[in-house]
């Protein structure tokens, strides 16, 4: 039987998905060793003074900026793969339902058609129905950092959905360009991140984000693809997430359906017979 309160726990591990004033450079050698999944990012930053760094670093913010989706509402369903460090595969569906800023709706459903859970998530609160248990859980926005140990907030999950940069600092330290993919390092308070960009799709490739402090060895890497216009939008409709720590965990999501900027509703109606817990 699929586990869905793993799935669920595992669901808001991938917030280190998706990102970028100083004047640098850095050679390509380092730029691709940092890219390993399995290396922490070393911010070796070297100085051209053949190149306007500031200049570039405008431009490269400009693409990042560019890049975003906007959008006022948003419904998908996704399928969820993933795969831990024993080797076990599980899978379930997630149905999305977004207002942007505001609200957001999730729902959990098994191989078998059944839903598990289902969430209504507010700038201040989640609250998830277990309907497996029968239960609902009513907490702080601030009990999702606490389950992930990352600053986790409504807008940091509503990115990390849409596929929009998360965890994005202005500071860039080095960049490397390669044709029309461009990779810049940044660092911000909590995470160091390699972002990679195309220039002519103005679209994310692939972002890599290591923990400032060093005791954490924590990494995720992500990759995006299967991009597809929708309403004048690029929609990543396919990412591969790798976490690792102690152990790793690699997580598919593979976008179904999807569609913005349709009237949704966010059902969550609370079973008389339901324990608080």
């Amino acid at each position: 039987m699929v586990d869905l309160k793993k799935i669920i726990r595992f669901w808001f591990l991938l917030i280190p998905a998706g990102i970028l004033s100083l004047a640098s450079c850095k050679s390509a050698k380092t730029i691709q060793t940092a890219m390993n999944k399995k290396d922490t990012v070393v911010a070796t930053v070297m100085s051209d003074t053949g190149v306007d760094s500031a200049a570039v670093i405008n431009d490269l913010l400009f693409k990042v900026h560019k890049a975003v989706i906007d959008f006022n509402s948003f419904n998908g369903k996704i399928k969820v793969d993933y795969t831990d460090q024993s080797g076990k595969s599980q899978g379930a569906t997630a149905f999305v339902r977004i207002k942007k800023d505001s609200l957001m709706w999730i729902s959990l459903t098994g191989t078998l058609g059944v839903e598990g859970f289902r969430a209504l998530i507010r700038p201040d609160s989640v609250w998830v129905l277990d309907k497996l248990e029968k239960t609902i859980t009513r907490r702080s926005i601030a009990s999702l950092q606490e389950l992930t140990g990352l600053p986790l907030d409504f807008s940091s999950l509503q990115d990390l959905l849409i596929g929009n940069p998360v965890y994005f600092s202005g500071n860039i330290l080095s960049y490397e360009n390669n044709g029309n993919l461009v990779t810049a390092l940044s660092i911000g308070e909590y995470f160091k991140h390699l972002l990679t960009l195309d220039t002519i799709s103005n679209t994310i490739t692939q972002s890599k984000i290591d923990d400032v402090e060093p005791s954490r060895n924590r990494t995720c890497f992500v990759q995006y693809a299967d991009y597809q216009a929708s309403q004048g939008r690029n929609f990543s409709a396919k990412r591969e997430v790798t976490v690792t720590e102690k152990g790793s965990l690699n997580i598919k999501l593979e976008y179904k359906a999807f569609v913005f900027d349709e009237q949704q509703t966010f059902p969550f109606s609370i079973p008389k017979n339901y324990q608080e817990k």
